[in-house]
């Protein structure tokens, strides 16, 4: 398959729009992962409302323009999301990408999800883009030290 057909219009616009979520460290609570295969980045800072849930979201984001573009979809959609919905959603995300998980719309998992179907043939970029998810599933799973 052609890298034409995989930086799509949309997934490249996705990637853009990443700007939109800047990196927020004046926020309470702090995730960082890297991917072991190609070694792209993803920080994220994170409050939470009383419930749990996502408020508020920055990232800094050092991936291809896949990873960015599913960074940029996780941001647009974070809010409002807790803990559990967000691991949910990562391990309904891994298995679609492998091909184990067959849903109509991939909406289903993510809002918006389905403009980076094209990136489901290039194993090397599924890493990249559960990014977002693993690094707000650790910043939510710690508990911020007391000042």
């Amino acid at each position: 398959m052609s890298a034409e057909r995989l930086y799509t219009p949309e997934l490249l616009g996705l990637a853009v729009d990443l700007a939109d979520f800047p990196p927020m460290e004046t926020l309470p609570l702090h995730g960082e992962v890297r991917s072991p295969t190609c070694g792209s980045t993803l920080a994220i800072d994170l409050s939470t409302d009383e419930a749990g849930c996502i408020a508020q979201i920055g990232m800094r984001v050092r991936t291809c323009a896949v990873g960015q573009a599913a960074a940029s979809l996780f941001a647009r959609n974070a809010a409002g999301r807790d803990l559990a919905h967000l691991a949910a959603a990562h391990d309904h995300l891994a298995a679609w990408l492998e091909g184990e998980f067959s849903i109509a719309d991939p909406a289903e998992i993510w809002p918006g999800l389905s403009q980076l179907a094209p990136a489901r043939n290039y194993a090397a970029r599924h890493p990249a883009m559960l990014l977002p998810w693993k690094a707000a599933i650790l910043a939510l799973s710690i508990t911020p030290s007391a000042s």
